[in-house]
């Protein structure tokens, strides 16, 4: 466990469970038009883009260095493929990453405009689960889920999502109740 190699898996998948549940709660606030009028919404989404495209990333490098990590015992196929082998301590976070390249990925610009927004707009709630899946993943497979600071930080990451979650589930509600009226 000394090694530089599980630091680093470590550290990068702490960054991108950070970027995953940001880019959530930034997207629960911009579709909830609780942005206030100080800026602009290009520059909301481009934010929120960046962040759920920055945690593709790290979760890619993530798989990619415990891959690389001699110490894990980790086969390509346990990173691409949900088995019995790793463990679902891993398949949770392999479901997890598939996931976040299904809402990712059609989110780029030229791919969602040829998407109905329908289609769209149920693909991207894949985003909840994953977030979900990558929690469960970390509490499972992560080393520090006993730890004291862990279980503080991980209540507090939950706290701060589930307000955006309130958030864009009142103005539905809202926005519902003023159309029917």
């Amino acid at each position: 466990m000394n090694s530089w190699w599980w630091y680093l898996t470590r550290s990068t998948g702490i960054v991108a469970a950070l970027l995953s549940v940001a880019a959530l709660m930034w997207g629960f606030y911009f579709s909830s038009r609780n942005m206030g009028q100080r800026l602009k919404a290009n520059w909301w989404l481009a934010l929120h883009n960046w962040l759920g495209g920055s945690a593709l990333v790290f979760t890619a490098l993530h798989m990619l260095v415990s891959f690389l990590d001699s110490e894990t015992g980790l086969r390509l196929v346990d990173l691409v493929w949900p088995n019995d082998v790793a463990g679902w301590e891993i398949g949770w976070g392999v479901i997890a990453f598939w996931l976040f390249c299904l809402v990712v990925l059609p989110s780029v610009a030229r791919i969602r405009r040829r998407l109905p927004r329908s289609l769209w707009h149920a693909v991207h709630l894949l985003a909840i689960p994953a977030v979900v899946l990558m929690a469960v993943h970390s509490l499972q497979a992560g080393y520090d889920a006993d730890a004291r600071a862990f279980t503080r930080v991980f209540a507090l990451v939950v706290g701060l999502g589930m307000y955006p979650l309130s958030v864009r589930v009142l103005s539905v509600l809202h926005r519902r109740r003023t159309a029917a009226t």
